[in-house]
């Protein structure tokens, strides 16, 4: 008799039984509705707290359909984790249900591969020479870094930058190249053993290839061919997709890199087209140091002159170039440059409503100001070359804002049509009693966050709760300014803890040591907010300064949020307060990591309760009991820690 076709139920409960032994409410509800809109074409959210098991809940109907499934991660971590651990479990375990052996393969950017070309005839540099070992120090780490390669070429290894010696950024750049700088497969004399091309190989036999944001977003809406073809795509950490999306199609632009370019191109043309160029690019810092920081709108007469002029010199160096014969790596990589340099000039002066252009601030070691150009919104794009193509499953432990689907789903292209719904979302739960577990606090008694940072009441409010959890306090803050004047606070007035802040070290040594003692507190902004995951008594107390809105003078969110009043909608919440929203959800997720846990979420932004857009906030958190009594939450965290 004929084997039966495995069913979702099968494979997810022998991989359950394999891998933790351990049912998950919802992971079921979550693995059968993938398996749906699989076979139906229906774009799918899934919303899947914490604990859920959610890779399992789609990596098990991506292994049962029968075309190639894409995996889409917003983070290096959580790819590293599907690859290196998750689908080797599931594929283990699920073996004999499957009746076949499932392949899956890992796709990164090219600069994440190290190159042989590289390694073997170096890179040319400004002058057209090729660039030696670094003397000094590193010299020594650069020589151990190539054999290192050399030996991944010998032994049939990835040549990932994640399974490479321990090394800086600056070690690595010695053996990688970027996109931009790639000969290609067909004119690279390593062609045949290049890892990036080998990744590719890979990918393009297997069912299930995992990759990230970014690489999608470079596939699917810039048209460049990255990831081989494919029937859906699962896109995980989904409540990233939009800002890595806009960081892909975002350009820059400053006076330094068309002076690189023209000094790339001096050697192979024979008139004065590169020193034209290098001109123009004086010409662009001049009009860069008359224009304040923040978005061009409309954009000044110097401005957009300095710009074409830059469009239209390295246009004419394109064309006094030497035609490129794949002998000449040099003239190959200085044309890539100014075709790369030409694209971007191009796209900032047309000047698109469609497009965000603004001054961005940048140190002088590091070149100084620059201009830089976004899309308004990637919404459309979404739509038109992903979803209109290809299904879609979407999911995150932040998907419902405000209470639904519809504030998420709209800024990821998904629209209601005539005939009902293009899209379905789901929210499976959470295994955590929230209710039970948590308390969110409000310090309604705080005056509202002004614009000068924290004052001294927020800071003794900090200060009362720190000493009642006796340290135990992640301090999510808006600014660098807040997180280091709260650390010096609770430095101060409670010296017996430990009080760590953002910057005093790497992100990783800050996390180990504030797991390592629980009279710990640890202080900082934006990457703690959404990459830190500390379950147990490290962390009972999570503190946010205010309700993360963005920046007034942000360029692009204000332009965002300007182009939906003009449309007819509300910008204030369908733009600021869905950041803020969003971004208060993945803070305040950072408490509730186990259903062991048990903690605070203090905001000390009376702005939660009072204000009008309040109820909307609070129905994108997790639904902890509330308070707004200081004194309940003191001795809340006084018996948690035991006191």
């Amino acid at each position: 008799m004929p084997e039966q076709t495995p069913t979702v139920r099968d494979v997810l409960a022998a991989a359950v039984a394999a891998v933790d032994g351990q049912e998950r409410p919802g992971q079921i509800e979550m693995a059968e509705a993938v398996a749906e809109a699989m076979e139906s074409g229906q774009h799918l959210l899934v919303q899947a707290g914490t604990g859920t098991g959610k890779s399992l809940g789609y990596l098990v109907p991506a292994l049962l359909h029968r075309d190639r499934v894409v995996v889409a991660t917003a983070t290096l971590a959580l790819q590293h984790q599907l690859v290196e651990r998750d689908i080797p479990a599931l594929v283990e375990a699920a073996g004999e249900v499957l009746h076949t052996d499932a392949t899956y393969a890992v796709l990164k950017g090219r600069s994440n591969y190290a190159c042989l070309h590289r390694v073997r005839e170096g890179v040319p540099d400004d002058q057209g020479a090729l660039i030696e070992v670094p003397a000094g120090g590193i010299g020594a780490e650069v020589v151990a870094m190539r054999e290192w390669v050399e030996s991944e070429a010998e032994d049939g290894g990835t040549g990932e930058r994640d399974n490479a010696p321990r090394h800086t950024d600056r070690i690595w750049r010695q053996v990688s190249v970027s996109a931009r700088e790639c000969l290609g497969a067909a004119k690279c004399p390593y062609g045949v053993e290049c890892f990036a091309e080998r990744a590719k190989d890979r990918a393009a036999k297997s069912q299930l290839v995992v990759t990230n944001h970014s690489l999608l977003a470079i596939d699917a809406i810039e048209g460049i061919p990255m990831i081989p073809d494919y029937d859906v795509v699962v896109i995980d950490e989904a409540h990233e997709l939009t800002a890595r999306v806009t960081q892909a199609a975002t350009d820059e632009l400053s006076p330094n890199e068309v002076d690189r370019v023209a000094r790339r191109a001096q050697r192979h043309v024979d008139g004065v087209e590169a020193d034209d160029l290098a001109d123009a690019g004086e010409a662009l810092r001049a009009a860069i140091a008359s224009a304040p920081p923040g978005r061009l709108d409309p954009v000044p007469a110097e401005i957009a002159m300095a710009l074409e002029v830059v469009r239209d010199t390295v246009r004419t160096v394109i064309s006094g170039l030497p035609k490129d014969t794949g002998e000449d790596a040099a003239l190959a990589q200085a044309k890539a440059w100014a075709q790369e340099l030409f694209s971007t000039a191009e796209r900032m002066a047309a000047g698109s409503e469609y497009d965000v252009l603004w001054v961005a601030e940048r140190e002088e070691r590091r070149g100084g100001n620059q201009l830089c150009v976004a899309p308004l919104e990637v919404a459309g794009p979404l739509r038109d070359r992903l979803l209109a193509e290809k299904t879609a499953v979407f999911t995150s432990a932040t998907l419902k804002l405000g209470g639904d689907f519809t504030a998420v789903a709209g800024s990821l292209g998904l629209s209601r049509d005539g005939d009902g719904s293009t899209w379905k979302g789901i929210d499976v739960g959470s295994p955590f009693d929230y209710g039970k577990q948590g308390i969110l606090y409000v310090a309604k008694h705080l005056p509202q966050p002004g614009r000068d940072g924290l004052g001294q009441t927020q800071l003794d409010e900090i200060v009362d709760l720190v000493d009642a959890a006796d340290g135990r306090t992640l301090g999510l803050f808006s600014s660098r300014r807040a997180a280091e004047t709260a650390a010096e606070e609770v430095r101060s007035r409670l010296p017996h803890l430990t009080t760590l802040c953002q910057g005093d070290a790497q992100l990783p040594e800050l996390s180990r040591q504030f797991v390592g003692d629980p009279h710990t507190c640890l202080f900082g902004t934006l990457s703690l907010w959404q990459g830190l995951d500390v379950p147990g008594e490290t962390c009972q107390l999570v503190l946010i300064d205010r309700i993360p809105f963005p920046r007034p003078d942000d360029p692009l969110m204000s332009a965002r949020q300007r182009a939906a009043d003009k449309a007819g909608a509300n910008g204030f919440m369908s733009v600021a307060a869905t950041h803020a929203a969003l971004l208060l959800a993945q803070g305040a997720g950072r408490l509730i990591r186990t259903t062991q846990d048990r903690g605070v979420v203090a905001i000390l932004d009376p702005r939660l309760v009072t204000a009008r857009y309040g109820g909307f906030l609070r129905a994108s958190l997790p639904p902890m009991w509330t308070t707004t009594d200081p004194a309940v939450v003191r001795d809340a965290l006084k018996r948690l820690s035991g006191r």
